[in-house]
């Protein structure tokens, strides 16, 4: 049978097109995923120089990845190519066609990302990969699919997504590609922050490539997301830690590095008089340690964050010079990748003519080490206009995963911002709307989703200035539910310390209208295992409402908050949750030192709640209900309601009697079947 020349080629194409869509992974990454669709509309980018588009419709560089904030990036050159490696929290791309999409149901979002531990949760699972599209204040955060386990190869993987592209309640239109007239923040690009699409919650993520297509552009998920073998390697070794002290002539696994670019001198008598030790300097600007005997693992075990310890003199000589010293470079990888830790990590000396202790921790490092020949190592260090002298170091592989030291911190009481053990910084902060008091603290930013009102609040008889969001509006779509605090020319240091242990205090408003709504601090900025990401507060953090129609007193402790703040600047702590119009007159913080002479002191300590004592009711002579309470306990008042269900608590008006060990109220039977004890 002959065929037209027209038929042959629709036959030739339809062959053509299945013999594309029939096409699996694992795909090279030297060239784009076999399964894609030529005709299809796409918009990319590509770190580093390849993968040209295929056809006049894939185009090239439309795409930016921005950086900045909590969503910075940072080249990362590993196995052979070079990509963007996720500082922050979100990985977000601006599309600067991004209203091509505004038709399309779905959008198909490809990458080239590095097949590593960032891929998976903390517990090296499979997670949802999350995508926020729109613009405040309708948004959404569709699921894309899942990442499987066998993408943790330490190679370059195709791995492709899949989102609706849905509509807004206001005005119908498409969440991608158009910005509606009720737009707030920077939308430039359609989306959030500046960019269209972001990529929620990837800390340490690395991509090479980020593509948008229409739906099918690539091929289908299931056949993209297939991934070559990870090559084989002897088990992580039950160690963490290696180090060395010169002073004491002892090591444990580390020895200082004697050649090529990184020559020493040792010494001995370094320091001051009253703490003289031997200590080596780099005769040029790198000192670098080795670790033998592979004792903290192979360049083909997985990289992990490594804690460097370090004991430095800052020589009075340094006064005034800009002498500058920390880690600087890290192996990425076995095959020769590197990456450099950022300038602004390294300590700039004062010259206080005192030895100092302190730490770094430098996450994703590789053990083959930079320039460590046959050993393996940790980052290399460097000094800037001067040599720098130490006599001690320690390093410690921060474990994950079910490795039977995942979790520990060996050099835990080694500390990144030596300050946080004085009394440079303060450690509490006060806003009091009512008294107008703002010491270190004020009411945040109102603007975007965190719109708030300041206003005066409370019972008849104690009306109190407060502040609450400013909820619904009328606006469309539009429920401010948060509050935010701004700190005060860094009352407590500055945002480069290490994570702070912080007691929160606030007075709020029970208010009997909005009894049963809730609230709490609940989103923070934090760093893991070196890694800036977000912290959430759990459910159990809520603070609900009684309606007692007085001021209360909730109180909070975050372990681990980063002064960045979210969404408030220049320094903030948690930004605050509430389901209603709950108004709060007051807020402290106080930071609860780990070291130095404020450690573990607890200023907020008298706002911790206080459990209530024990209540005996029983029925007394006379027709009276006899209720008992321990007499050591002082500031409760009893409280009494008739239906526990929808209770309505009031203060009992009659003063206990202490009789013996006990406090006791004699009370007339009545309607009130429920009685607590509570603290004002």
């Amino acid at each position: 049978m002959k065929l037209s020349p027209v038929v042959a080629a629709l036959f030739i194409s339809l062959v053509g097109n299945f013999i594309a869509s029939a096409q699996t992974g694992p795909f090279s990454p030297e060239d784009w995923p076999l399964s894609k669709q030529v005709g299809k509309r796409v918009h990319y980018i590509v770190n580093d120089e390849g993968l040209p588009p295929p056809s006049e419709t894939w185009v090239a560089n439309e795409l930016m990845i921005l950086t900045g904030g909590d969503q910075g990036t940072a080249d990362l050159t590993i196995a052979g190519h070079t990509g963007k490696k996720v500082t922050g929290s979100f990985l977000n791309v601006a599309d600067q066609s991004f209203g091509e999409w505004a038709d399309d149901e779905f959008i198909d979002i490809l990458i080239q990302a590095y097949g590593d531990a960032a891929l998976f949760n903390g517990a090296g699972q499979p997670r949802n990969f999350n995508f926020l599209t729109g613009t405040l204040p309708e948004l959404n955060a569709p699921n894309g699919g899942q990442v499987p386990l066998e993408a943790k190869n330490k190679k370059w993987n195709w791995i492709l997504f899949r989102i609706p592209n849905g509509t807004r309640a206001s005005d119908g239109s498409r969440l991608i590609g158009s910005i509606p007239a009720n737009a707030q923040g920077s939308t430039t690009f359609g989306g959030v922050n500046g960019g269209t699409i972001r990529f929620e919650n990837v800390s340490g993520l690395t991509v090479r490539a980020v593509a948008l297509g229409e739906l099918g552009a690539f091929g289908e998920p299931e056949d993209i997301n297939q991934f070559a073998a990870a090559e084989g390697c002897d088990p992580e070794p039950l160690t963490n830690w290696v180090g060395l002290d010169l002073a004491q002539n002892l090591t444990n696994h580390l020895v200082v590095l004697d050649d090529r670019d990184q020559t020493v001198t040792f010494e001995n008598g370094v320091g001051p008089a009253n703490d003289k030790r031997r200590a080596v300097r780099p005769a040029g600007a790198y000192l670098n340690f080795g670790i033998t005997d592979g004792f903290l693992g192979k360049p083909c075990n997985d990289p992990h964050t490594i804690k460097v310890c370090v004991d430095y003199y800052d020589d009075p000589a340094f006064a005034g010079a800009e002498v500058r010293f920390g880690p600087e470079a890290y192996a990425t990888d076995d095959r020769g990748g590197l990456a450099l830790v950022p300038a602004d990590k390294r300590a700039t000396l004062t010259g206080s003519g005192q030895w100092v202790r302190r730490s770094w921790t430098v996450p994703a490092v590789n053990l083959k080490g930079v320039n460590t020949g046959t050993l393996t190592g940790g980052p290399r260090f460097i000094s800037e206009n001067g040599q720098v002298a130490v006599s001690r170091v320690e390093l410690a592989v921060l474990r994950t995963g079910n490795h039977a030291l995942a979790g520990l911190d060996p050099l835990a009481a080694c500390f990144e911002d030596p300050t946080v053990c004085t009394d440079v910084w303060g450690n509490s902060a006060t806003l009091d709307l009512a008294q107008d008091l703002r010491d270190g603290l004020e009411v945040g930013t109102s603007s975007g989703d965190q719109e708030m009102v300041v206003a005066e609040a409370g019972p008849a008889s104690d009306r109190r200035l407060a502040v609450r969001p400013a909820r619904d509006d009328g606006t469309p779509g539009l429920s401010h539910q948060y509050l935010n605090f701004s700190i005060l020319e860094e009352r407590f240091g500055p945002s480069s310390q290490p994570p702070a242990r912080l007691a929160m205090c606030v007075t709020y408003y029970d208010d009997p209208a909005l009894v049963g709504a809730r609230f709490k601090p609940e989103v923070y900025s934090t760093e893991r295992n070196g890694v800036s990401a977000l912290g959430f507060t759990p459910d159990s953090y809520f603070v609900t409402l009684e309606g007692t129609d007085r001021w209360r007193e909730a109180y909070w402790e975050i372990p681990d908050v980063k002064f960045n703040g979210v969404n408030q600047g220049p320094q903030a702590a948690a930004r605050f949750v509430l389901n209603d119009k709950i108004f709060v007159t007051s807020v402290r913080y106080a930071v609860i030192r780990p070291c130095g002479p404020n450690a573990d002191q607890n200023l907020l300590a008298a706002c911790q709640p206080v459990a209530a004592p024990v209540l005996t009711i029983a029925l007394g002579t006379d027709n009276l209900i006899v209720v008992t309470w321990s007499a050591a306990v002082e500031g409760f008042s009893l409280e009494a309601t008739a239906d526990s269900a929808a209770p309505a608590w009031q203060a009992v008006n009659l003063v206990p009697v202490v009789e013996g060990t006990q406090r006791v109220a004699r009370l007339p039977i009545g309607p009130t079947t429920f009685y607590r004890l509570a603290k004002p």
